[in-house]
């Protein structure tokens, strides 16, 4: 199969999604989180059906889609998946693409706020990309690469495939997903409705990236009760709950076991909130390890550090709520080399050099592997996710929208 001159709207497309705001809200209740991001998956339900894919969108913003197969041997029938929302980290609104054509090594700066440099010294995959059209935002807001490169790709994939009949397959289906970046991405998929054995989610960074092993994560939500009185006859009486929200804070290892703190392997426990008045106080957490095992550990060492503060306090308490987030996708994918495999295979048939690694994070792959739908991850070509500097080279895209042709014509 000759691809090189497919994939060519992949630098309006990616454009033309960007430009639409879908920022996920983490404090919301309703699913999606917000309406907007139903802006993009209409679109995306359109253009499918205008291309004559079958496809339907859903009260959650979901969008499915399917491809039958056309081949006369059986296979498994393969699905891919990628995210609408953008994170809450970085204003999406009124996101302006901008294309650099050709790009030279040059230092970027984005003409919006010129004290925001995308350089070689920061992201040093840049070197790598002397000659190729890069798009980053203005410097007002993030780009949404992350995922909006994603779905560019699976989109590119789906007309090019539906484009050759010539080409033989298997069954395909898409997803479409929102809310992935406040951990809610697949809280309303209908697993019958993808009609697949396994997929793949376009949500990785470096080209050639594949990803298969993720994050074990947890939750936790402090809960502080102080005591309250009048400021002015406070002596030995008051226990003010925001400064034991502190001191729990403060007597967390600094060396270890936090984000700024750890790499690779290592898992953390990270406050992400801290909200509170005299009388009481909230602190939220996310615990993270690739050892599901070690989540009990990082549990109880907050659990330990909040009973050596309040101890000091004999009129306040605390209590503890823990929740599941997702799990390591290793513990599935391990038991199910072939899926992996196809994707090496495909990355090679690319001339790609493959880059197999693990995710210090999650995505809706991870979940999914565990409600019976293996789900590695494969790239896309993000970088600077979640930040002003965002960017991601057209022919990356390009790429995984290749791969994904290959995936499923093997």
């Amino acid at each position: 199969m000759e691809f090189k001159n497919a994939f060519s709207d992949a630098a309006d497309r990616f454009m033309r999604y960007v430009r639409i705001d879908t920022q996920a809200d983490p404090f919301s209740s309703s699913s999606p989180s917000t309406e907007k991001q139903k802006d993009l998956s209409r679109l995306l339900h359109n253009e499918l059906k205008e291309a004559g894919i079958e496809a339907e969108m859903d009260e959650f913003g979901y969008v499915y889609a399917w491809i039958p197969s056309n081949s006369e041997t059986t296979g498994p029938r393969i699905f891919f998946c990628a995210h609408v929302d953008t994170a809450p980290d970085c204003s999406g609104t009124d996101v302006k693409p901008l294309l650099h054509q050709n790009y030279q090594g040059q230092e970027i700066i984005l003409p919006d706020d010129q004290s925001i440099k995308i350089t070689t010294t920061e992201f040093p995959h840049l070197e790598s990309k002397i000659g190729e059209d890069l798009i980053t935002a203005s410097g007002l807001t993030l780009l949404g690469a992350d995922d909006k490169a994603g779905v560019c790709a699976i989109m590119e994939a789906a007309l090019f495939v539906h484009k050759h009949p010539e080409l033989k397959h298997h069954g395909i289906s898409i997803l479409f997903t929102t809310d992935e970046e406040i951990g809610h991405g697949v809280d309303h998929v209908n697993v019958s409705k993808v009609r697949a054995d396994f997929g793949f989610t376009l949500d990785g960074g470096e080209i050639g990236s594949l990803e298969d092993e993720t994050f074990s994560a947890d939750a936790c939500t402090i809960f502080i009760k102080g005591v309250s009185t009048h400021p002015g006859y406070a002596k030995g009486k008051m226990e003010n709950a925001i400064k034991i929200a502190s001191q729990i804070i403060d007597h967390l290892p600094k060396d270890h076991l936090s984000p700024e703190t750890t790499e690779g392997n290592q898992g953390f426990v990270h406050p992400t909130r801290v909200s509170g008045q005299l009388e009481s106080a909230e602190i939220d957490f996310i615990i993270r390890d690739f050892k599901t095992s070690l989540l009990d550990q990082h549990f109880l060492k907050i659990e330990q550090t909040c009973k050596e503060v309040i101890q000091h306090y004999p009129g306040s308490s605390f209590t503890m709520v823990r929740k599941v987030q997702y799990r390591n996708m290793k513990e599935i994918l391990v038991d199910r080399p072939e899926i992996t495999q196809l994707a090496e295979k495909a990355i090679a048939e690319s001339n790609i050099p493959l880059k197999k690694g693990q995710i210090r994070g999650g995505t809706d792959g991870s979940r999914l592997s565990f409600m019976g739908l293996p789900c590695p991850n494969l790239f896309a070509g993000e970088h600077g996710i979640h930040s002003k500097k965002e960017w991601v080279s057209v022919q990356d895209m390009k790429k995984a929208a290749e791969v994904i042709v290959r995936i499923i014509s093997a």
